[in-house]
């Protein structure tokens, strides 16, 4: 699933290195190769099946959409 809201890139040994080499959603770990996703609204980035998560969740203008949930009020 793409979306205007993420960049798709491959990570690289530089990308690794000095941003990250983790997910900042899930944790997981991101190998060289890997297709990893910049969220731009949060400035991170996140592996494809958070993106995908994330993507179902989002507006077209990025924003997120919140499931409701049940309130006492």
């Amino acid at each position: 699933m793409s979306s205007a809201c993420f960049i798709q890139e491959l990570a690289t040994q530089d990308t690794l290195k000095r941003v990250t080499n983790m997910c900042s959603e899930c944790y997981s770990e991101i190998n060289e190769g890997d297709t990893i996703h910049y969220d731009m609204q949060n400035y991170r980035y996140i592996c494809k099946s958070c993106q995908e998560e994330l993507c179902s969740k989002m507006t077209e203008e990025c924003e997120t959409v919140e499931d409701e949930a049940p309130s006492l009020f």
